[in-house]
């Protein structure tokens, strides 16, 4: 999650693009949820902030599901990725968020 979240600064024109129509101010929304993805990633790591951190990794990945979304949607619009792969990929954000789920979940060492 945390080089996804750095990928926002490297490659912000792809993340832009892919955000809904109705999403404003493109380049702030990409930052700030690059920084959140890396945020709730480091969080992750330390036994002290992994609950918090799971928790709010659990949040940020509900609010970027409209962009996964969006992009299944509108596939027509990312001929580079297979119209299959885009809608195949909504299934593992729950994964994801099971994921995050059980790190927030783990006892301390």
């Amino acid at each position: 999650m945390f080089l996804l979240g750095l990928n926002h600064f490297i490659n912000p024109e792809f993340y832009e693009a892919i955000l809904p129509d109705y999403i404003s101010a493109d380049r702030e929304v990409v930052y700030v949820s690059g920084v959140a993805e890396m945020v709730a990633a480091l969080m992750t790591l330390h036994p002290r902030t992994r609950r918090p951190g799971g928790y709010f990794l659990i949040a940020v990945l509900i609010a970027i599901f409209p962009a996964n979304v969006h992009m299944a949607i509108n596939a027509e619009k990312y001929p580079r990725l297979p119209e299959a792969a885009l809608w195949a990929r909504l299934p593992f954000q729950a994964l994801f968020v099971y994921w995050a789920h059980k790190v927030a979940r783990k006892q301390a060492d």
